[in-house]
């Protein structure tokens, strides 16, 4: 199964759009994409540093790369939201085994700084650069690489998918950021890798839901174009998000205003809509995409938030509540020492003990899991 799953992605690397193989594969047949095919063009990255493309980028390494523009009101936010996620998954291999590069596809515009203060706004970290520089050179690279159409002409047009190589063993093809993050980072981290380096972090068996839920058309458009961004409660927690926690947003927002945000967010920011750029604000200035979403797109997406929040909000009420602490792990409240004060001084603040401390945390820990092990039951 495994053989036949890597044979079908390296041929889709190797096939066109229109299902041929394309020119440039032909003529490197057998080959590895090297220093005679890449063109090693002088880049530049957010810190300032040149970086030529085959030399300093490719040669010899496990790479992901996609292409953006910093003023993208739509794809590209959501996108390197995305690729935070499979930064985070792959956990600290970024900069050592693999490398990440976002290569803008408007350099007049997206200078060293603006890259910086872009990468910044996402919280990316070592081993993903972002890249600007000529823009015939860097048209030269997204030719090589497939990643241009013929006919295009505006930002807007250009092509939504990541390319993921190897170039020492040759191995290239092209994903979408739309995929699973865990999907994505098992192609970079492991397929790219022979399956030889470590692996991405899988759920254990004995931890795995007794019944899996149906999902619906509202949660599927959820998980693929709004997950990178925002969780809702417990679904989807854990990892740092550049977006607001969605559990209960059906209730603290007007309905009206809500469908329209999710619609034509940037529509509401440049008409000053004042609680849009409150959030604006709020969370980093990392605008909210237009994802081109329909009404009906729209409504399955309010319709599973709402869903979601009642469906947590249940098995919440629905699960035992845990032991009432015990008088001796009550720490908030509770003083060993206290120094009175002399000659009519103030008392100083109360002094916790850090024995005491611990144990009550032992104990909070020791509830929560009881009450994990009987929501599992």
């Amino acid at each position: 199964m495994r053989l036949a799953t890597l044979a079908l992605a390296c041929a889709a690397a190797m096939i066109g759009a229109d299902g041929q193989l394309t020119a440039q594969t032909k003529s490197h047949a057998g080959s590895r994409w090297g220093a005679d095919y890449f063109p090693n063009v002088e880049l530049t990255n957010q810190f300032g540093e040149p970086r030529r493309f085959f030399d300093d980028l490719l040669e010899d390494k496990v790479v992901l790369i996609n292409f953006m523009y910093t003023s993208c009101p739509d794809a590209c936010p959501l996108e390197t939201a995305r690729l935070k996620e499979v930064y985070e998954i792959l956990d600290g291999r970024v900069g050592d085994d693999v490398f990440f590069y976002s290569i803008s596809i408007d350099p007049a515009i997206d200078t060293p700084e603006v890259m910086a203060e872009y990468a910044a706004r996402f919280g990316t970290g070592a081993g993903w650069e972002f890249l600007t520089g000529d823009a015939e050179d860097i048209r030269s690279i997204r030719k090589k690489l497939g990643m241009i159409q013929p006919d295009e002409e505006r930002l807007e047009e250009h092509t939504l998918s990541i390319m993921i190589g190897n170039q020492a063993t040759g191995q290239w093809t092209r994903r979408s950021p739309m995929e699973n993050p865990y999907m994505l980072a098992n192609y970079v981290g492991g397929w790219l890798h022979n399956w030889k380096g470590p692996a991405t972090p899988r759920m254990r068996m004995d931890e795995a839901p007794e019944r899996l839920r149906n999902i619906s058309r509202g949660e599927d458009l959820f998980r693929t174009r709004c997950s990178a961004c925002h969780a809702v409660g417990t679904e989807g927690a854990g990892a740092a998000r550049p977006g607001p926690d969605l559990f209960g947003v059906t209730e603290r927002r007007d309905d009206a205003w809500l469908r329209r945000w999710i619609a034509e967010p940037d529509k509401v920011l440049a008409e000053g809509d004042p609680l849009a750029h409150e959030l604006l604000a709020q969370w980093g200035r990392v605008p909210m995409p237009n994802l081109r979403l329909d009404a009906e797109d729209v409504d399955e997406i309010v319709r599973y938030l709402a869903d979601e929040t009642e469906r947590q909000a249940s098995e919440a009420a629905a699960a035992p509540a845990a032991e009432k602490a015990s008088c001796c792990e009550k720490d908030d409240l509770l003083v060993l020492e206290r120094d009175l004060a002399a000659d009519g001084e103030d008392a100083p603040a109360p002094k916790r003990s850090p024995l005491l401390a611990s144990m009550a945390g032992a104990a909070l820990l020791l509830a929560l899991a009881g009450v994990l092990r009987a929501r599992a039951a």
